[in-house]
This record gives C-alpha cells, structure tokens and sequence, in this order.
C-alpha cells in the first residue's frame, strides 16, 4: 500500500527525510501554475532559484539571447525581470531557459531536491501528472508540498493537493492509498469545494492581493483543471523540464 502525506507549507518540510519520497509541489497562484503553462508555451527548461541573486548568476551562465528573468518578489515584479504571470508569457519564453525566482513556489522546489523524484503540479496538469506518477512509483512515500506563502498555510495550494490525490484514486482503486489525516483531509476538502475553486481561490488571501494587482484574470486561469498533459520534472537536481518518459 502506497503511503500519501500532504505538507501544509515549505517551512515544514524536514529535508532529511526526503531520501527515497517521491514530492510533487504546488503553488497554484501561481509558481507551478506559470512553470506548467512556460513549458506547455515552449520554455526549453525552468531553473527555479531562491532569490534575485542567484537568478542574476544564473543567467550568466546562460548564452545571450537563450535566457529570460522572471519573477516577483511578494507578487511584484522584480526590476529587469518579466512577470511570472502565467497568461503575460506567451511569446517571450519560446526556447529559452527561463530562471524564475518567487516569494514562495520556487523556494518550495528548492528545499525538496534531496527527494527521489520531483514534480510541479498545478490544477492545470494534475491529470498527466498523476498519471505518470502511477507509471513510475512503485512503493514509495509521496509528499505533496503546499508551498504556502511566507510562512502561512494557503487554501489554494491545499486544494491543489486535494485534486491531486482525487486524481490519483480515480486512476486506481482508494484501498491501495494509505493516507494521512493531512491527505485525508485535503482529498474531502477538494471533493467537497468540487467544481467551486475559483471562487475559493479569489476568496484566499493570495487571491485577494493578485486581485489587487489587476490579475483576476489569472486566478480564473490557475483554476482550470486538466487542460494540459506537460509533465514537469526536475532533472539534473537543479532544472524543471517536461518527463516526456
């Protein structure tokens, strides 16, 4: 029986024990939201960083005219970079490596690279990804990581969760999970919210301060569910690119 545990926020994971767990991390407004949607619009590869300083060393490892900066930094854009906003990077990441710095979604990744495997998902790709993960897990342990937001438990990531597992039991039959009461939880929350996330992630405090920032659009956006079957994986310990395994 495969053992499922959902993380409520980055802050709680405890990197020695990641060795041999499979993580799947979600940011749904909008880390793993944008890094499905750049890779499904063309992106060569993701390198998430921790802050502003490592992406501007990134870059420089990067050919000129290979590499774009995206990020924010507490939902603003960072100066000399392009917003990591999901539906405004159509046409400027196309074949390139995309080094995305955010508050919260990339750090996430970050702390997780000790793990097995590694996978972004959002509402997004949760089908594909659950799909692959039951391709390749055998019996071991998945965490799903919420990223949460500076420290703070978020509905939306926690919902993300939730689907997540809904998608993986509708593949498969419940008795072969063992889920935590974490898991447990969030699986009952998604199938209780049903078809209502956008108005749950709108109604969340992230949601509310990218409503602030004239991204309503976006959050519609980020609540759509499996209209995309891009697979992103970290490879390499360091750079998400599509598992086309």
């Amino acid at each position: 029986m495969r053992k499922i545990h959902v993380i409520l926020k980055k802050e709680d994971v405890d990197e020695r024990y990641l060795d041999n767990k499979i993580a799947v991390v979600f940011d749904i407004l909008l880390a793993t939201t944008t890094i499905t949607t750049a890779l499904e619009h063309g992106a060569r590869e993701v390198i998430p960083v921790l802050d502003q300083s490592e992406a501007k060393e990134v870059i420089k490892a990067i050919p000129e005219g290979n590499g774009q900066l995206v990020g924010e930094d507490q939902g603003l854009t960072i100066e000399g970079f392009i917003s990591p906003d999901p539906l405004a990077l159509t046409g400027k990441i196309s074949d390139k490596t995309m080094v995305l710095c955010t508050t919260n979604g990339t750090v996430a990744l970050k702390k997780v690279l000790s793990a097995k495997s590694i996978y972004a998902a959002s509402l997004l790709n949760s089908v594909a990804v659950a799909r692959r993960l039951l391709d390749n897990c055998q019996d071991e342990t998945i965490l799903l990581v919420c990223a949460g937001s500076s420290g703070e438990f978020c509905v939306e990531d926690f919902y993300g969760a939730g689907y997540f597992i809904e998608c993986l039991i509708a593949q498969c039959k419940e008795e072969e999970w063992d889920l935590t009461d974490a898991a447990l939880s969030a699986f009952h929350f998604a199938r209780g919210i049903g078809g209502q996330a956008a108005e749950i992630f709108h109604a969340s405090r992230v949601g509310k301060m990218l409503t602030s920032l004239g991204m309503r659009e976006s959050i519609d956006f980020a609540a759509k569910k499996d209209v995309c079957r891009i697979v992103p994986y970290i490879a390499d310990r360091a750079t998400l690119r599509i598992d086309e395994k």
